[in-house]
């Protein structure tokens, strides 16, 4: 009788599969109500005025890349992190 081969691997999906997955998901659209527009637009022109706010303290050009020290440019980037999660929030 032949032995049984117990090495044999379970199949998973790839991390390709699963990235199209998620895509397909996110790619789902809704129209959003004038409240939810207002409350997007509120969010992005409250960033907006931080990220400004963090040019004038440190006395750089907004339309610049740079700011004047690492401890504007991370608040700028959390602010950034925190618009984009509160739009999500808003148009889930």
């Amino acid at each position: 009788m032949p032995e049984e081969n117990t090495n044999a691997c379970a199949t998973f999906p790839s991390s390709s599969d699963t990235r199209a997955a998620n895509n397909s998901t996110r790619q789902t659209w809704r129209v959003l109500s004038e409240a939810e527009k207002a409350r997007v637009d509120a969010v992005k022109e409250l960033g907006a005025t931080f990220i400004g706010l963090c040019h004038e303290i440190g006395g750089t050009d907004p339309d610049g890349e740079r700011l004047a020290s690492r401890h504007l440019s991370l608040a700028v980037t959390h602010v950034e992190d925190a618009v984009m999660r509160a739009v999500r929030h808003i148009t889930k």
